[in-house]
């Protein structure tokens, strides 16, 4: 967390907490001053006298994380704004987004209770009531504060995020009660059915992007509504505005989604079992999407994450080289367990290597350097021209009906570009981009997926400047079932031929001990594609949820 620092505030007495309700008491303790004496001055004489505040370091107290939190939350509590703020690290942030708690979202009679704190974070509990034109509900929910110390002179306060006043904001969004920016839609699924995130939990993510596209275009009216309005880095990043509490129903427009019922189930109920997982199931002979799902429901992972894809990316990078001849399937080609490239040192998953070998067994195996071996032959643009010319990524303009990160294939040189052709550098994905991928070469062309059908509102959607050869996708479903009849693929993927391929990934991050674990694969007319973070390998991490969703699709 971000820790800012603003010049020195005016001291008032500490506040106190009585029975677990914050209350003002009064104080006597002072500041420490140190006064310095020239020692040879007469006895009773002070020849030069200086005063000095200690700027304190280190770690916080527990009296002095308790004194900052309660001096924040009781000021906030009684509507002295400028105290709550000046109790803070960023007080004119603090005191826009206070004021508006009160006059923009028409939140009073605010109680604020402080939990048990851990180290410097302050949990709380607050209940308001929201009135707006004769209307009014009351509010409850939980957040949290964490308090840091000011460098300039070492004070506790509040370290300053909108999240502190509502966990659902990010720094820059605000509160917001009135009618609504767009009417309520009533999104159904392909066969008719309404979803809603009470049933399956990873659409409230979608459900809110639908409303924000489509709520204007499918006729219904707005509702009155205490709702996040997001700011602009916000908005950079793709969330959609998020209502909180409805005052009055508005009446809801209609809104068709390409969602199977069946498999959105079975993907919730998938990804239920581990944390940090995401999982998109496509028809790829249309891109019509059939599920997406993520264990964490806050942010949309699996159309809008941005992860390494670690060895998935290899069947773009398979693609650009069968394209080019410089390798064949049955080709002989061994992985040697180093490669040094512009200074790097490049290993194989656990110094493996094949002496002896095709490039299909490397395929197979995800063996990094009998790919990376091949930089020297490739310019730098290569990759990123066939990731946008073929597969359709990176060019920012899918238009599948909700917000999506469309991937990321930069132009890199050196051991950069190395590391982009197994996945890595600064290559980003998410298990749209890889369930797209698959498609691709199952179908043999890029299809954009999309969740809502073009015809609902005419809308254009992206298209490849190129098809792969008919010749190339051979070779790429050859690799890809090698893999999963005998590679890295094979456990996950047992019983599911012959029409089938598969690529394993994992993705190593900073920090982490574990790799991201990728999985992509199709069987027939369906394909689907996942990822675990900080999972382990993806074979036996994404590997089965994206089986088991194959093996649904019957």
């Amino acid at each position: 967390m971000g820790k800012r620092r603003r010049a020195a505030e005016r001291r008032t007495a500490p506040p106190g907490v009585i029975g677990g309700v914050i209350a003002l008491v009064a104080c006597g303790a002072g500041l420490t001053a140190y006064a310095l004496y020239d020692g040879g001055s007469a006895a009773g004489e002070t020849s030069a006298t200086a005063h000095h505040q200690q700027v304190k370091t280190g770690p916080l107290s527990a009296a002095e994380v308790h004194t900052a939190a309660t001096a924040f939350l009781t000021s906030w509590q009684h509507g002295r704004i400028a105290d709550a703020a000046a109790a803070t690290d960023n007080a004119s942030a603090a005191t826009a987004l206070l004021t508006g708690y009160g006059k923009d979202a028409h939140l009073t009679g605010v109680t604020l209770t402080p939990g048990t704190a851990k180290g410097a974070e302050v949990p709380f509990s607050v209940k308001a009531t929201l009135a707006y034109k004769g209307v009014s509900r009351p509010l409850a929910y939980g957040s949290s504060l964490t308090v840091v110390r000011r460098a300039s002179d070492g004070k506790p306060l509040v370290d300053w995020h909108s999240s502190v006043v509502q966990p659902d904001l990010r720094d820059g969004d605000t509160l917001v009660t009135g009618h609504a920016g767009t009417p309520p839609v009533k999104a159904l699924d392909r066969d008719g059915g309404e979803l809603t995130a009470a049933k399956y939990p990873s659409l409230g993510t979608v459900l809110d992007g639908l409303r924000e596209k489509y709520g204007k275009k499918a006729g219904g009216t707005a509702g009155v509504e205490l709702r996040v309005v997001r700011g602009k880095a916000s908005q950079k990043a793709k969330l959609s505005d998020k209502t909180l509490v409805t005052l009055s129903q508005g009446t809801p427009g209609t809104v068709k989604t390409t969602l199977s019922p069946a498999l959105q189930a079975e993907a919730e109920a998938q990804v239920g079992k581990r944390t940090h997982a995401s999982v998109v199931v496509l028809r790829p002979s249309t891109g019509e999407i059939l599920a997406v799902a993520n264990s964490e429901h806050g942010f949309n992972v699996g159309f809008q994450g941005s992860l390494a894809p670690g060895s998935t990316m290899k069947i773009v990078t398979s693609t650009m080289l069968f394209e080019k001849k410089l390798i064949t399937p049955d080709a002989s080609h061994p992985c040697p367990k180093t490669y040094k490239l512009a200074g790097w040192t490049f290993h194989n998953d656990d110094d493996s290597e094949i002496k002896k070998g095709t490039f299909k067994t490397a395929f197979g195996a995800s063996c990094n350097n009998a790919f990376i071996n091949f930089a020297p032959k490739l310019s730098d643009s290569d990759l990123t021209k066939e990731a946008q010319q073929v597969y359709g990524l990176g060019m920012d303009n899918w238009a599948i009906g909700v917000p999506t990160f469309d991937g990321s294939v930069p132009v890199q040189s050196g051991a950069q570009m190395g590391a982009s052709l197994i996945g890595q550098g600064g290559v980003r994905m998410n298990p749209l981009n890889m369930a797209s991928v698959a498609a691709t070469v199952q179908s043999g062309r890029f299809r954009q997926p999309y969740l809502v059908s073009p015809d609902v509102d005419h809308r254009t959607l992206a298209t490849a400047a190129r098809t792969m050869s008919a010749k190339t996708q051979s070779q790429l479903k050859e690799v890809m079932k090698f893999t999963a009849d005998y590679g890295t693929a094979a456990k996950a993927m047992a019983g599911l031929g012959p029409d089938y391929g598969a690529k394993t990934g994992s993705a190593e991050v900073d920090g982490q001990k574990k790799p991201n674990g990728w999985f992509t694969a199709y069987r027939g007319d369906l394909v689907a594609a996942g990822v675990v973070q900080a999972g382990g390998h993806g074979g036996d991490t994404a590997g089965p949820i994206v089986a088991d969703l194959l093996r649904k699709g019957d």
